[in-house]
Order: C-alpha cells, then sequence, then structure tokens
C-alpha cells in the first residue's frame, strides 16, 4: 500500500510539474557568481534565494548532513546546482519559479513525448493540471518538503540604515521551552568567529555584544535539540528564541557539539544538576531527593545515612548557603532527615559552588546550594502526581495569562505511622508526620518588566515513643522584579522574609510538662545589575541587606498544673550588609577572568546585655567583669571584611581547558550543636563582641577535558583551604539556655585540602557518573586565652573529616519504557573519641578519653538498585503513567551512624547505632497530565 501510494505521488508528480514546463521551459540564463567553503545546505539555499528570487523545497532531514564547497563565476543557477548536488547523488527539479531537491529520486517537470490529443485537449490539459498544482503545491509546502527551515531564515536585527555602521551591537532576548513556555537556563548561545558566547541566566535571558553584520548564531542545551539562527545585525534590537525538547533515540549519541559548557565558563567548583538528572538516582523509598544527589557529587560529604546537612570541601554543615528562588532554607530536610525539604516536581535545576562563589553571594564560608523552581507551564494546564511509601505528592500548573503570566504549586505530605509500627518495641508507639506547599507566580507585564512571587511552608513533628515531641519548619517568601533597562543592562530587585522555628513540648506528666521554643527571623532586600558593555567585559553589581532577629530559647510551662520553671535568652538582632562589583573579562577566545570584590559589613545591635571578661584570660563566669546594657537599636559591634573572588580558564581547545580561582568569604552567624549532623534542635547565634565572625579563603586548580564529541566529561580539582574562627566545643559544654554560651565555645584555626575527580556521561544509552575525592580537615585551639588546649595545641581531624569517598551512578536505558539505576558509594569512618581507662578521683570513678577524635567508625558501604518502567509513548494521551521498583542498600550492609558507650555493671560498653541495617524495598507509582 505504501509502494502504490508513493507510485501513485510520483506519477502525479510528473503531470503536475508538466504545466511549469510551458510556463518557464529552461531556468534563466542569468549568470550568478558564488562562492562556498563547507556550507551547510541552508546557507546554500539562503544565497541562492537571494540571488534569482527563486524559491527552495526540500527534506531538511535528508540533507542535513550536505556540505557543499565550489567556486561559481558567471555561471547559470542549473550549472551551480549541478556542479554541488548531482556529483553527491542529490537531484534537482526547476518547476516555474520553484526549485525542488530531492535524493533518491528524480521529479520529472516535462510532459511525456507520447501525450496523446489535440493541442486543444493538450492545453485543457495543462490548465487543469495547472489548477491542480496549486491545489497540490500547497499540500507539498505543508506535508512533504518544507520550504527552508527557520534556522536559515534570515533575521535582521535593528534597523538597516543606507551608510552601513561599524562596531559593535547588542542582542538581548529570553530562550524558552516552545511546549511549556518556560525559560531556559544555562543555554550557550555563541558565534563561531569571532569566537563570542554568552549564557542565559536564571530567568533565561540573554544579552550577547557582537561586531555587526551577517552571523550565524548558535543556540545549544543539554537535552534541547540545537538552534541555528541566521542573523544581519545591523543595530541593537531584541531575539526572543524557543527551543524543542530533543527526542532521544536508543542508539548512542555520538554527537553533541557545543555541549561544552564545563571547558567554556570561568566558575571552578560548579556542579549542576537537571532535574530529570535527580530522578534517576535511587534512593531511600524511592523519592527523588536533591539533597542525596548532591551528597554523589565530588567534594561533598555527609556525617552518616539521613544526616540533614552536608559538608563541602572540610566546611561544618552551618558553612552552606542554601537558597530556594533567593529565600534561605536553614532546615531543608523532612522526617529525621530522610527526605529533603524540595519537591522535585517543581524544581527545574540545581546549582552547587563549592569554589568561585559569585560575588553576589556571600554569607557562608564552604558553599551556595542555588535551587531554582520552574515557572509554570505558560500554555496548558498540566500536572502530576505520585504514591509511594511514606508520602504523596500533587502538583498543578498553567498559564493564568496565556503567554504571559503563569502558576505552579505542589504539595507533599506523609502517612509514615505505619512503617514506624514495623520498629522494634522501644519504637512502636513513635509517630511522624510532615508536608511542604509550594507556589510560585510569573508575570511578564511586557518587554522590560516582570514579576516573580515564591512562597514555600514546610512543617515537620514526630514523637519517638516518649513524651517529648519535636516540632519544626520553614516559611519563606519572596518577591522579584525585574527590569529591562536597554540590551546592556537590566537589574533584579528581590526582598522577601525567611523564618525558621522548632519547638520540644512534653506533656506525659501535667506537673513537669514544659515547652521549648526557638526561632530565627530575616528579613531581605538586595539589588542585583548586569551590564554587558562589550564583547569583552560583562559587570556584575549591586547591593544587599539582611536584619537577623533570632530568639535563641524560651523555656515556659505547659498548662496549668505545671510548676517548671520559666528561662528565657534575651533575643538578638544583627544586621548583614554587602555592596559588590565583578568583571567578567574575555582577555581572548582562550583566556577568560572573573575579578570581583564583595564589601561586607556586620551590626550587632541592642537591646542586649554584654558581658565583659578579664583580658587575657579565658572567658569563664569567674573571670567576668561586669555587664554593659544597650538599648535598643543601637550598634554595638561593627565587623567588616573585603572578601575578593578571582578566578581565570585558559581553554586550549574546545575540549581542553585549565582553570584556577583563589576566594575569601565571611560569616556572621554560628550554629550551636551538640551533633556533627544538622538537627532541629540547632541553635542559631549571632557574632558578638565575644564571638567573632568566622572567616575562611580557598585556592583552587582544575583540569578539565570533554571526550567522544563532547559526550564525556572528565575533571580533576585540588584545593587548600584556611578557616579562622570556627567554634569548637569545652568538654561538658552546655548549648540550650546557656546565658554565657561564650564560656563554653572556643575560636578555633582550620585547614583543609584535598583532590576530586570525575568522569561524567550525561547522553546515550549508558550514563552517569563517577566521582572518588580525598580530603582532610583538621581544626587547632593553641591559644592559652581560651583556656585549656586541646590535643596539646596540636591539629586534630574536625568531626566531619573523611579521607576517602568513592561513588558510582549508572543508568542504562534498555528500551523507551525500561530502564535501569545503579548507585554505589564508599567512604571512611568519621572521627570519634573513645574511652580508652577508668580512674578514680575525689572519690567517684570517672574515665579517661583519648585524644580528641583519634579513632574512627567503621567505613560505610551501601549500593542501591532501581528499575523504572514508562507508560506508553503516544502524544494524543490525558494521562502519562510511570512505576519505579528498587531497593535501597540492597546488600543489607550495617553501616554504623555513629558509637556511643554506656556503661553497664561496672563496664564500659560500645554500641554501634545503624539507621538503615537491612535491605528496603519500595515502590512509587507516578502520573503526569
Amino acid at each position: 500500500m505504501a509502494m502504490l501510494s508513493r507510485f501513485i505521488t510520483w506519477l502525479l508528480s510528473i503531470i503536475l510539474f508538466s504545466t511549469a514546463y510551458i510556463q518557464a521551459q529552461h531556468p534563466p540564463d542569468k549568470s550568478i557568481d558564488a562562492d562556498f567553503k563547507e556550507a551547510p545546505i541552508g546557507q546554500f539555499v539562503k544565497q541562492l534565494q537571494q540571488e534569482t528570487g527563486y524559491q527552495f523545497f526540500y527534506d531538511n532531514k535528508q540533507l542535513d548532513s550536505l556540505r557543499i564547497t565550489l567556486t561559481a563565476k558567471s555561471q547559470t543557477l542549473s550549472q551551480i546546482l549541478e556542479k554541488a548536488l548531482q556529483e553527491k547523488g542529490f537531484f534537482f527539479s526547476i518547476a516555474g519559479k520553484r526549485v525542488f531537491i530531492t535524493k533518491g529520486w528524480y521529479i520529472s517537470t516535462q510532459l511525456p513525448d507520447n501525450v496523446s490529443g489535440s493541442d486543444t485537449n493538450k492545453q485543457n490539459n495543462r490548465q487543469a493540471v495547472a489548477r491542480m498544482l496549486s491545489a497540490y503545491d500547497e499540500k507539498f509546502r505543508k506535508e512533504t518538503i518544507v520550504p527552508v527551515v527557520t534556522d536559515n531564515k534570515l533575521y535582521e536585527i535593528g534597523n538597516k540604515t543606507n551608510q552601513q555602521k561599524t562596531g559593535n551591537a547588542t542582542i538581548a532576548g529570553y530562550v524558552k521551552n516552545d511546549k511549556t513556555g518556560e525559560p531556559l537556563v544555562g543555554v550557550s548561545i555563541y558565534i563561531d568567529h569571532p569566537r563570542i558566547g554568552v549564557f542565559t541566566d536564571q530567568f533565561g535571558y540573554y544579552s550577547i555584544s557582537l561586531p555587526r553584520g551577517r552571523h550565524t548564531l548558535n543556540i545549544q542545551s543539554m537535552g534541547m535539540k540545537d538552534l541555528h539562527r541566521q542573523i544581519q545585525l545591523n543595530a541593537d534590537g531584541k531575539m526572543n528564541m524557543e527551543m524543542r525538547e530533543q527526542i532521544i533515540t536508543l542508539r548512542n549519541v555520538d554527537v553533541a557539539g557545543g555541549k561544552s559548557n564545563n571547558i567554556k565558563r570561568t566558575q571552578m567548583g560548579l556542579e549542576k544538576l537537571t532535574i530529570k538528572t535527580i530522578k534517576q538516582v535511587p534512593t531511600v523509598f524511592g523519592e527523588a531527593d536533591i539533597l542525596r544527589v548532591v551528597l554523589t557529587l565530588p567534594g561533598v560529604k555527609s556525617v552518616g545515612e539521613a544526616a540533614t546537612g552536608f559538608n563541602v570541601r572540610g566546611g561544618a554543615a552551618d558553612q552552606n548557603l542554601i537558597l530556594f528562588n533567593d529565600a534561605t532554607i536553614y532546615n531543608p530536610a523532612h522526617f529525621f532527615g530522610f527526605f529533603s525539604a524540595f519537591n522535585p516536581e517543581v524544581v527545574k535545576e540545581v546549582e552547587l559552588y563549592k569554589s568561585s562563589v559569585p560575588t553576589k553571594y556571600g554569607g557562608r564560608l564552604s558553599s551556595v546550594l542555588d535551587v531554582k523552581s520552574r515557572e509554570g507551564n505558560k500554555k496548558n494546564l498540566a500536572g502530576s502526581a505520585g504514591i509511594g511509601v511514606v508520602t504523596s505528592r500533587l502538583n498543578l500548573e498553567g498559564p493564568l495569562i496565556k503567554d504571559k503570566m503563569s502558576f505552579i504549586i505542589g504539595g507533599r505530605t506523609t502517612y509514615a505511622n505505619w512503617l514506624l509500627q514495623a520498629l522494634p518495641a522501644e519504637y512502636k508507639n513513635s509517630k511522624a508526620s510532615f508536608y511542604d506547599v509550594n507556589l510560585h507566580l510569573a508575570y511578564q507585564a511586557n518587554k522590560s518588566n516582570s514579576l516573580y512571587l515564591t512562597g514555600y511552608l514546610s512543617r515537620d513533628r514526630f514523637n519517638l515513643n516518649n513524651d517529648t515531641t519535636y516540632g519544626y519548619g520553614n516559611k519563606n517568601i519572596s518577591l522579584k522584579w525585574k527590569h529591562v533597562f536597554n540590551n546592556k543592562l537590566y537589574g533584579v530587585f528581590t526582598t522577601g522574609y525567611d523564618g525558621y522555628d522548632y519547638n520540644i513540648t512534653s506533656d506525659k506528666d501535667p506537673v513537669t510538662a514544659y515547652k521549648l521554643t526557638f526561632d530565627i527571623n530575616q528579613l531581605n532586600a538586595k539589588l542585583d545589575f548586569d551590564y554587558h558593555l562589550d564583547t569583552k567585559h560583562t559587570f556584575s553589581f549591586g547591593l544587599s541587606t539582611i536584619r537577623y532577629k533570632l530568639h535563641p530559647g524560651n523555656y515556659q510551662a505547659l498548662g496549668d498544673k505545671s510548676i517548671t520553671r520559666p528561662d528565657q535568652i534575651p533575643a538578638e538582632q544583627g544586621q548583614e550588609s554587602a555592596v559588590y562589583l565583578s568583571d567578567h573579562y574575555e582577555v581572548s577566545s582562550a583566556l577568560a577572568l572573573d575579578l570581583g570584590i564583595r564589601y561586607s559589613m556586620f551590626n550587632y545591635l541592642g537591646p542586649q546585655n554584654i558581658n565583659l571578661y578579664a583580658p587575657g584570660i579565658p572567658k569563664e563566669e569567674v573571670n567576668q567583669l561586669e555587664t554593659v546594657s544597650w538599648n535598643k537599636g543601637k550598634v554595638i559591634k561593627t565587623y567588616t571584611t573585603p572578601e575578593y573572588r578571582l578566578s581565570a580558564r585558559y581553554a586550549f581547545s574546545n575540549k581542553v581547558s585549565v582553570k584556577a580561582a583563589y576566594n575569601t568569604l565571611s560569616q556572621y552567624i554560628h550554629t550551636l550543636s551538640n551533633t556533627t549532623a544538622m538537627a532541629p534542635t540547632d541553635i542559631f547565634k549571632l557574632s558578638d563582641p565575644n564571638i567573632k565572625p568566622q572567616s575562611g579563603s580557598q585556592v583552587s586548580l582544575g583540569l578539565y577535558s570533554n571526550f567522544k564529541s563532547n559526550t564525556v566529561e572528565a575533571s580533576i580539582e585540588v584545593y587548600y583551604k584556611r578557616i579562622s574562627d570556627y567554634l569548637d566545643y569545652k568538654s561538658g559544654a552546655q548549648l540550650i539556655l546557656n546565658h554565657h554560651i561564650e564560656t563554653d565555645v572556643l575560636s578555633t584555626k582550620g585547614k583543609a585540602y584535598g583532590l576530586e575527580f570525575m568522569l561524567k556521561k550525561l547522553t546515550g544509552k549508558l550514563n552517569g557518573w563517577f566521582s572518588y575525592t580525598y580530603s582532610r580537615t583538621f581544626l587547632k585551639m593553641d591559644d592559652p586565652a581560651q583556656g585549656e588546649l586541646v590535643n596539646r595545641g596540636e591539629y586534630y581531624p574536625a568531626n566531619y573529616d573523611k579521607p576517602h569517598d568513592f561513588t558510582m551512578i549508572g543508568n542504562y536505558r534498555l528500551s523507551h519504557r525500561f530502564s535501569v539505576s545503579l548507585n554505589v558509594t564508599y567512604s571512611t569512618g568519621r572521627p570519634i573519641t573513645l574511652p580508652v581507662a577508668r580512674y578514680y578521683y575525689a572519690g567517684a570513678q570517672r574515665v579517661l578519653y583519648e585524644d580528641r577524635n583519634n579513632s574512627r567508625i567503621p567505613d560505610y558501604f551501601r549500593s542501591d538498585f532501581s528499575l523504572n518502567i514508562e507508560g506508553n509513548h503516544k502524544v494524543k494521551q490525558k494521562t502519562h503513567n510511570s512505576w519505579t521498583f528498587g531497593v535501597y542498600n540492597w546488600t543489607g550492609q550495617r553501616n554504623p551512624y555513629s558509637v556511643y558507650f554506656v556503661s553497664e555493671n561496672g563496664k564500659i560498653k560500645g554500641y554501634k547505632l545503624s539507621i538503615f541495617g537491612t535491605a528496603i524495598p519500595y515502590i512509587n507509582f507516578n502520573i503526569r497530565f
């Protein structure tokens, strides 16, 4: 049937195009001059169209690999086409003002010689055929052979004048997903000659300055189909573009030209993850988890399984700035740390800065984790839902004003009590619940103004088979206004509120019932500008301020019968401000520099009572001289710090580059915790006259290379970091409700160094990455004025020091519907301090401990496996379903989270605590509509 259809189409073509033979038996004999060198078919056809006025038709899929090299002097159109095409197995036909290019078959434009009938009949036949040609030509345009594709259309940018100007002009605009209308982040836009390129920002916005004249813009992004735009740049102008998602076949992908952003960009230590990549990694209970995947990256560790926080290049868990659409998230976890606080269905991408931290970020010493949400579908109403072992989720998105205003809202909750009932008897009566809600609105008012609103709310509550109930939650709201002044300059004004609180209640005994609360609140505002001066310089500058208010502890009686004595730590207030300036300088196509400075200032504010101690001796209550009171709004102490950000990239080619970076950072807020991981009971403390801000500097060097047509990325980085005034604790320190907290903390020095290696392949049937990290972190307290020296003033390993870390993530697509994923991780056990002897002193038995952090818990190993089943891939269906089956820790490894010691019958015995001591199967069902 298909052969018959093709034969009829071929036969009809012969008849239809015969009428064109009457109109023009031969192509015009106008002479043409042309010069092509490895020209793609689009460029070749476009020039001929301009020279002759003829319209060309062809199937782009058949000719996309064709490259034409020829020089023509005073030759006709037929001669040029014959020379360019026929030697390579292609055919052309000219009918009237139309040129058809085909492969494998030829379209005849002449009536056969044996057509019978009188001249009048022939003429009537030709007139009928002409009418048929008109109708068929319309069908031909729409369905069979498309005109020159938009990639080859010439776009005029700016008004053309009689006198062509020289110099540069700037193009700016947005790059969006053609299906949903959402902006695309990190899209590479560049020209080859001269080599000039930029990336779209978090709004999908770009601005690029190019020499005036003719250019081919290359637009490329991982997971999207490449675009090429032919432009005639006359003056400054706008150009918005839409990209289509790339349909990946099961064959291995051999070419990924231009996907070399890791080679081009100047940032070191930058890791980017898309939500598609995150969802492929097996995690506990099958819930896609951003933080768990971040932990698979080189240089990122945690102190143990299900730990909430993470450690980056020797930094503590509180030294990471975690942002969600520029809102600060203080506790990024749910359900004892098993789930991250970010709903994967609303997240677009994640960026982790381990080094070369951009100047607009500050306030933390180790890293910035920047999580960006999707804006929602601007074209159609859509949604998704999922049901897992312990959680369910529902998300909706769509346009409020089509192509202008969109929303996305998502929520998750848990029903985990059935799982807790399966625990051993001592935990059978435990309860746990959480929920989170996300809302994001995006509104493009006009070409120059856009508004963005983000809201986030989360709450956790749990009880571990006792009379104590814990609760904590985040509250965040932020509003952004983006204004484009011109093609070179735009600004973003952001303001918002961020809050975190926790509470502990005990009401089993009405007489001793109590409630302990803590909260931290901040109001923030910032103004960021980007100015694209020319092809070599892009400036970023701005200012920011944060107003902190903390309630470090409020202990109150719960109920009328309680006789609990109230206690309250006075509230703290502070103001952190900064101004910054940076320049991205493209010295040449090979060498690029990022030069920046951030000047930060912190004011500790009243009302507050400050304890003063005798100088030169340890801060202890017996050495307190007096207490000074400060009124509301008074500046008690001011700290100022210049922070430097320098990085350089030298590209030996499009596949190999070397980078170096140096940056300094300051942190004015501290976390007081009696655990090595983040916990709901952690207390935040502002720097004050007795506790200095933390500061640090890092130098790093890296080599980056791509292989197999940019489908495989490899990198190796080394770093060395210095840390000052990091808080450690005296033995037996009391952290909760301590009115003299400065007497129980120690200001330490630190150093960290390491090597990170990563091999990544994100395309093809087999994809994933392998990472290895060697890192060491040491602290030292050698100041007698602070008290007793730790380990005689020598360096000792930090609580989170884990020298070796290995991770392998692998995904293999068996078919369009079936894929499998495997995760393998190994790391050195973290340090602990062991008891080594017992002795009697002052009539009591005491325990003697070894040097601090002199031993380690056993090493950690885990392997996870999952099977992913997609529904059918029919385009026209109302829902798309998928299933995920998997096993977390499928080898049943009993990895210790911690080691603890108890005295039993006069003997000290040690025990290991394992979070997951067995394999955990899971199943998830997902639906999109």
